[in-house]
């Protein structure tokens, strides 16, 4: 239910991919104070896929690493290989 409602007050207007990632990420960290906070987002935007380079599989990946997962390249790493 967190998830949802962070997600829906960040992407409620047009932004940068990246600055919506790390407003997420911040939020969470800010309101759960959390020891670590990791946000991956892979986004197809639609200026890539229907105008301008026209590649409809195009897809974006940003990330934004808190705390220990930031600090900690093997934690880091385990994030990573189990949202892949």
């Amino acid at each position: 239910m967190f998830r949802a409602a962070v997600l829906s007050a960040s992407a409620s207007s047009p932004q940068i991919q990246e600055k919506m990632t790390a407003q997420i990420a911040n939020t969470i960290d800010a309101v759960l104070k959390p020891k670590g906070v990791g946000v991956v987002i892979k986004a197809v935007h639609h200026c890539m896929t229907t105008r301008g380079v026209h590649k409809p599989d195009s897809s974006l990946v940003t990330s934004r690493m808190l705390g220990c997962f930031r600090d900690d390249a093997e934690l880091r790493r385990q994030f990573l290989g189990m949202i892949e």
